[in-house]
């Protein structure tokens, strides 16, 4: 049985939302857990935010687009004190993600399958502890630079929800994206560029298990970009 057609949001940034059929086991675990880990955006949002999580937690960080979950995982079992909302809009990621919380469950997660603007509209201000937005889809053809994820009115977005002095981090391994996103932050009152030399941008982050994107990158001659800016 095919997967039920989504409804697109009006300012989804992302393509096609599912690929091969779910498996049986996929489709029955995902049913049973995700509804327990997804987002309720009908309801107010919580002041705050750490009471999201099951799991006693000092801090929340958000992932956007986490794809095969790889950062999302490894993040949230090396910080059991922050909690992570992990936000990807492909069901078959989404499936993946949540067939490895069924098998090696972890409390300090939250979920959402949407748009990751509905849930930054939903959020109060200053309540997130970062962001990370990492091999986002580039949209390379000029007439699609609209549907990139980075653009002043969604750093705008970041900057509402994001607390003073916490941080944006951005990794892609398509240059003029990776350009586009530093004349963007750098045009942007709110973010301020942490790099002081090449290396900066050209080290990963600390702990980084890497992704199956950046390998396919690496496979096929690109190297990745690592790009951090701070909330003012």
């Amino acid at each position: 049985m095919s997967e039920p057609r989504r409804a697109r949001s009006t300012e989804a940034f992302f393509g096609r939302r599912s690929g091969k059929p779910l498996r049986a086991m996929q489709r029955s675990i995902r049913d049973e857990l995700l509804p327990l880990l997804k987002l309720d955006l009908y309801q107010p949002a919580p002041i705050d935010l750490r009471s999201l999580f099951t799991a006693e937690v000092e801090t929340v960080r958000m992932e956007i687009g986490f794809g095969g979950g790889e950062h999302l995982l490894h993040e949230a079992a090396r910080c059991p004190k922050s909690g992570f909302i992990g936000i990807e809009p492909f069901i078959n990621s989404m499936a993946k993600l949540v067939v490895e919380l069924h098998e090696n469950p972890l409390q300090n997660i939250r979920l959402y399958d949407d748009d990751a603007t509905q849930v930054l509209d939903w959020l109060p201000a200053a309540s997130l502890d970062g962001i990370d937005l990492f091999y986002p889809d580039p949209w390379p053809k000029k007439k699609h630079f609209k549907r990139r994820f980075v653009s002043q009115k969604n750093l705008d977005r970041f900057a509402r929800v994001l607390k003073p002095g916490s941080i944006f981090r951005f990794a892609s391994d398509i240059d003029t994206y990776v350009n586009w996103t530093l004349q963007h932050c750098r045009a942007h009152t709110e973010f301020e560029w942490q790099a002081e030399t090449s290396a900066d941008w050209h080290t990963p982050y600390q702990a980084w298990p890497g992704t199956r994107y950046e390998q396919k990158a690496h496979r096929e001659g690109r190297v990745g970009a690592y790009l951090t800016f701070i909330r003012l």
